[in-house]
């Protein structure tokens, strides 16, 4: 073999694997990379949720402002031909709820309103509440029917219509009942407790101040005083009054009074009609049909939204509370 033959080189061997317990030569950079990537991860996570909260926040109070304003875009009543208008007033009358004046009267407002709506019927399912907010619906139904002649309100009642409900009731040109529903109770209380009694068993001293002999009026603490007695009762007598009226002015020749019809007492939809409390059997679907000529039923009931009524009640509870701090609650006058 010649001589001049070259062995080649010999490869580099390869390195050899990093020692057990020994990091890598590069490692603080993997480090910072990691932590970057992670801060950057975060940061777009935390961006992503901040801008969801924002369009819920702008969401809800977009809704709460187009449910205050009643905006058609968002659920109102669309505009259809010949048909019978709906409201519902379930419950208590007083200050929220369907039996609110602020909620009723706009929707009577829309009701009468409509070209399309033959007749509006008021459903009622209510033992009674506050004097005043009924009154209010009862002053604006009487407005309504002087400016819409040609469109008659009926009251279509469901298990009862009781006190403040048939104050309202009354108001309709006709009351239809089922043979069951409870109707009646034409009459005024004011309720409250005492706790003299008990105090004098009990040791406590009552301590009330007041500027104005008055001001401490019906408080459940102190005696009754014979002078505060009279004064709520010719108040309740008042108002009693003014319930009776809406009642004879509403029913008319129709009413075969007895000495027990305003006394407080109620009867079932059989008996109401025969006293002319009420006029005639039947329901919603019924009146429409038969009465009104108008099957097609649109429900004016104006109900809140959740984001109206969160910011109801975040305004109610501070109102509340400033109002119970300043007169208390010693006691509730109530159309029951």
């Amino acid at each position: 073999m010649s001589d001049n033959l070259q062995t080649p080189p010999p490869s580099p061997s390869p390195l050899p694997p990093p020692e057990a317990g020994k990091l890598p030569i590069n490692w603080e950079r993997e480090v910072l990379e990691k932590l970057v990537f992670a801060t950057i991860k975060e940061q777009r996570a935390n961006r992503r949720w901040s801008i969801f909260f924002k369009i819920f926040l702008l969401l809800a109070l977009f809704l709460a402002i187009a449910s205050y304003f009643n905006l058609s875009f968002l659920g109102g009543e669309s505009e259809v031909g010949r048909h019978t208008a709906l409201i519902e007033i379930e419950g208590n009358i007083e200050s929220e709820g369907s039996g609110a004046a602020d909620v009723v009267i706009p929707a009577l407002n829309k009701a009468f309103a409509d070209e399309g709506s033959v007749a509006v019927v008021l459903h009622i399912n209510s033992p009674g509440g506050s004097p005043v907010q009924a009154g209010m619906i009862v002053d604006e139904i009487q407005r309504l029917r002087k400016g819409y002649p040609d469109k008659p309100l009926y009251a279509v009642v469901d298990e009862i219509c009781a006190s403040g409900g048939y104050y309202i009731a009354a108001s309709a040109d006709e009351i239809y009942v089922n043979k069951a529903s409870i109707i009646g109770s034409i009459g005024v209380l004011m309720d409250g407790f005492g706790f003299t009694g008990a105090m004098d068993k009990l040791g406590v001293e009552r301590r009330l101040l007041t500027a104005g002999e008055n001001k401490g009026f019906m408080d459940p603490f102190s005696p009754q005083s014979a002078k505060h007695k009279e004064h709520a009762q010719v108040m309740l007598n008042e108002i009693h009054e003014q319930f009776i009226d809406v009642v004879r002015a509403g029913r008319g020749k129709r009413l075969h009074e007895t000495p027990e019809m305003f006394s407080g007492l109620f009867w079932t939809g059989t008996r109401a009609i025969k006293m002319g409390l009420a006029d005639d059997l039947g329901s919603v679907d019924s009146v429409a049909r038969d009465v009104v000529k108008a099957e097609d039923i649109i429900d004016y009931t104006q109900h809140e939204g959740l984001p109206e009524r969160v910011l109801k009640k975040f305004g109610a509870a501070m109102g509340s509370g400033a109002m119970k701090a300043a007169i208390g609650e010693s006691a509730r006058l109530s159309v029951k």
